[in-house]
C-alpha cells in the first residue's frame, strides 16, 4: 500500500481523517465543556502535522497520475472536511487501483 502515491494518499488520508474526528469530537468538546484545554494541543498539532503530510500525498499523487486541477481541488477540499478523507478514499482513490 505505502509502496505508491495513491497507496500513501490513502494511508496518510485515513490517520488525517481519524486525527480531525478526534480533534472536532473529543479534544474540542473537553475544552469548551470540561475546561481540559491540553487535549486540543495535542491533538491539533499531531492533526496540523498529518494535514501537511496529506496535502503534500495528494500534491505527489496529482503529479504522478497526471490528475487534473480540479481532481487535486477535489482532494485538498476533502482534507478540511469532517469524513472528507474516507469519502475521498472511497469515491476516487478507489477507481485508480
Amino acid at each position: 500500500m505505502l509502496k505508491t502515491a495513491i497507496g500513501r494518499l490513502r494511508f496518510i488520508g485515513f490517520f488525517e481523517g481519524i486525527s480531525f474526528l478526534v480533534l472536532l469530537l473529543i479534544a474540542m468538546p473537553l475544552k469548551y465543556w470540561a475546561d481540559i484545554p491540553e487535549p486540543v494541543a495535542v491533538v491539533g498539532a499531531l492533526h496540523g502535522g498529518l494535514f501537511v503530510l496529506y496535502i503534500l500525498a495528494a500534491i505527489w499523487a496529482a503529479i504522478q497520475h497526471r490528475w487534473s486541477i480540479v481532481k487535486l481541488g477535489l482532494a485538498c477540499v476533502a482534507s478540511v472536511l469532517p469524513f472528507g478523507p474516507f469519502v475521498l478514499d472511497r469515491k476516487l482513490l478507489k477507481n485508480e487501483k
